[in-house]
């Protein structure tokens, strides 16, 4: 991770859990706004001070720019770049646990919705997360804000190709499930074994090559107006099917 290559982790709950987790060495700085609130600041230097860290105060407009106007809350951190989990390792490590569950997203563009399924695979028990390294969003710090700390604890792996991870994550022994009009009814799904659930684009779906690896497809019915749902709220409602297969009551 280079130190000299800054990215910026803001917001309160996504700033306190990086202070709270992260090594001193991943942050570069720390800026607080002039005026926050005396409970927040104090909680702010505590976590500093433990880690060594030096607290530069400074008026919110510099906040503003920092964060090209997002909603920082008083708080950035100047961070290393995001790291990336090693793919191969991560596998290595999921084979030690019992029945692991990953997350495949083919070109997923928004940050927004990446900081959000993040945040769902957190709280589902998603091992890990595979995305392109190619036409789609990575790790930025519009996605550590969204998905309120979460990237500090979902492992996110990046990939040349992500058909050609189907096929390595079969000879491992994963099933393959992906999101299609035409599949079988989500409710139905059993998610227990060694399971990928593969999500596809905001707008085009999972694309035609990736979508023949999948060994089965799972389809959301709807009986609205609107016949399509947000990519971050489909990925919560099949993570927490596979949830719920995997904890029954």
């Amino acid at each position: 991770m280079s130190s000299t290559n800054n990215d910026f982790v803001f917001g309160r709950h996504a700033g306190i859990d990086f202070l709270k987790t992260q090594d001193s060495e991943k942050i570069n700085k720390v800026f607080l706004a002039e005026g926050v609130q005396e409970d927040f600041a104090r909680e702010v230097y505590r976590y500093a001070k433990k880690k060594h860290l030096i607290i530069q105060r400074v008026p919110k407009k510099k906040l503003d720019k920092l964060t090209g106007g997002e909603n920082h809350q008083g708080l950035v951190l100047a961070v290393a770049s995001f790291e990336y989990a090693d793919f191969d390792q991560l596998l290595d490590k999921l084979d030690q646990e019992e029945d692991p569950l990953l997350l495949m997203l083919d070109n997923i563009e928004d940050p927004h919705n990446l900081g959000s399924i993040l945040r769902s695979a957190d709280a589902t028990g998603v091992g890990g997360v595979i995305i392109p390294k190619r036409r789609a969003s990575g790790l930025t710090s519009v996605v550590a804000k969204t998905s309120t700390g979460a990237i500090d604890h979902v492992p996110v792996a990046r990939v040349n190709n992500l058909v050609q991870t189907c096929q390595a994550l079969k000879d491992r022994g994963y099933w393959i499930f992906g999101t299609a009009m035409e599949g079988d009814d989500y409710r139905k799904w059993n998610a227990n074994g060694k399971t990928v659930l593969v999500i596809g684009n905001e707008g085009k779906g999972i694309s035609p090559l990736l979508l023949k690896q999948m060994d089965q497809t799972l389809t959301i019915p709807m009986i609205g107006h609107v016949q399509s749902l947000n990519a971050s709220v489909a990925t919560g409602v099949l993570l927490y099917q596979a949830f719920n297969s995997r904890h029954p009551l």
